[in-house]
Formats: structure tokens, C-alpha cells, sequence
């Protein structure tokens, strides 16, 4: 930049600034109510000391190869990638639950894709694994957002959330955020935490990705880190009669109900 540029930007009290991601792409009519009743529903979640409130989400691929990916490493030397970040063998889909209870961060890394089955494998996973802890739990409240593999009208999501609430005696409340507003989910603000922490790393094989992710910390914690590899079909959907049965566990809301919906065992 030249010297007279430098003096009229000063000048005229300029400087460079990152153009920030604020302004969603568009809002709903029920977008406010909605925000509304997930602040009501996480407050009443969090004064219960019987319920137990998580966040869910997945982010997008990583992909495994010797690539830059764009960042900038903390090495002595300068480490050496391909020329072109096509060429790359794998990619893994990251899914994260937080548990807001405890700021336990929970990672699964699928080899295959992000369909309803995945992601509630890797939910059955997480309470497997953390079922000691919440003896007396009476309610799990889920936040998540609207992706297609997780919305509240999909067939096999739904299919899988009762079979899952029917299998522990769980009762589930999903929470869901409004559309084009996901970047108020808590499991969200994990995402860039790890964008930092791996940013100009090389991630040419699976354990390196997964070995960068779990020695990231959020909230002083390393998460727990995990590789699925199941191979996941898309598509699945149930039928008609058979989601009949279902429906009967599945309470949406009288007032929102394709963002709020309460998953009752029998």
C-alpha cells in the first residue's frame, strides 16, 4: 500500500477489518418464538438437577491427505504439503455432543455418512458411556438444528430416537434451533475451537486427525475422541403404517411443534 493511501485511510479513521458471519440468510416467522422457547426450555433444563442437557452437531468433512488446508503450523520447520489440495484418500465426518452439565466434549469421527443411524449410534454411544454418572437423570434435553438428517419430520430419525428412549426408559426432549441460526448451539462454538487448535496441521491419516482432536481442550478438557466406522446407507425411510407406531411415543408441541418434540417411553 503506498504512503498516500496509508494517510488518507488514517485520515479519514479507516483500517482493514474481517467482514464478520452475522446476518443469517433468512428468518421464519416463528424464528423469534422459537429462540424464545429454546431459552425458556434450556433454563427450566438447566435448574432440574434430574435432567440433563446436551448439544449436538456435526460439522463439515475433513479430508485426509496430505493437504494444507489453508493454515499456518507452530513448527521449527515449514512443513511441506502437496501443490494442490485435491488429491486426498479419506474424509471423516466429525460429530460432536457436549454435555452442558459437566462441558464434557464428546468427538465421533464416521468414515461413511451423516444419516439419521449415525447419528443416533453415536448418541446410544455417549449414554453408554456416560450412564453412571446421571443414576437418577428423569430427562435428557437435546439441543440440535435443523439438518436433514436429524429434523423432527424425518421417518428413520424419529424411528431411532423412540426405539433409543424405549430401549433405556428415557425420556427425550429435542430442542431444535431455528433454521439458518445453528451458530447458537453450543457444540458450535467446539467446531472453531478445533479449527484453531488443528489449523496448518497435516492431517494425512486418520490418527493424526483423530490424535489433533483429542488434545484440543474446550473449557480446560480434553475431549473424548472416537473413529466410527460403520458403513451407513442414505435414504432410509420407514412406512407409513409402520411410523404409526411410532408416532404414538412422539409429543410434538401444540405451538411449535416441529421444533420442540418430547419422546415419552411407555
Amino acid at each position: 500500500m503506498s504512503s498516500n493511501y496509508r494517510r488518507y485511510f488514517k485520515s479519514n479513521g479507516l483500517s482493514f477489518k474481517k467482514t464478520q458471519k452475522v446476518k443469517p440468510l433468512k428468518k421464519l416467522p416463528e424464528t423469534d418464538a422459537i429462540f424464545k422457547n429454546v431459552a425458556l426450555a434450556n433454563q427450566k433444563a438447566d435448574q432440574n438437577p434430574q435432567v440433563v442437557r446436551i448439544s449436538i452437531d456435526s460439522k463439515a468433512r475433513v479430508k485426509i491427505g496430505n493437504l494444507s488446508r489453508n493454515g499456518k503450523s507452530r513448527t521449527k520447520k515449514v512443513l511441506k504439503a502437496n501443490d494442490h489440495d485435491y488429491d486426498w484418500s479419506q474424509s471423516l465426518i466429525p460429530f460432536g455432543i457436549l454435555d452442558l452439565t459437566t462441558e464434557q466434549l464428546s468427538v465421533y469421527f464416521g468414515t461413511s455418512s451423516e444419516t439419521s443411524d449415525f447419528i443416533v449410534d453415536c448418541l446410544s454411544m455417549w449414554w453408554q458411556n456416560n450412564r453412571q454418572n446421571y443414576s437418577k437423570l428423569e430427562e435428557l434435553v437435546i439441543n440440535l438444528d435443523n439438518g436433514i438428517s436429524h429434523r423432527s419430520n424425518r421417518t428413520q430419525f424419529i424411528k431411532r430416537i423412540v426405539n433409543f428412549s424405549r430401549e433405556n426408559q428415557l425420556r427425550i426432549r429435542l430442542i431444535y434451533y431455528p433454521p439458518y441460526h445453528s451458530k447458537y448451539n453450543s457444540v458450535e462454538r467446539c467446531w472453531g475451537v478445533l479449527e484453531n487448535y488443528w489449523n496448518g496441521a497435516i492431517l494425512d491419516t486418520i490418527s493424526a486427525a483423530l490424535s489433533w482432536a483429542s488434545n484440543m481442550t474446550w473449557k480446560g478438557k480434553h475431549p473424548d475422541t472416537y473413529l466410527i466406522e460403520n458403513t451407513y446407507d442414505k435414504g432410509i425411510t420407514i412406512s407409513s403404517s409402520e411410523l404409526q407406531f411410532y408416532q404414538q411415543f412422539w409429543q410434538p408441541s401444540e405451538n411449535l411443534p416441529k421444533w420442540d418434540v418430547s419422546v415419552v417411553p411407555p
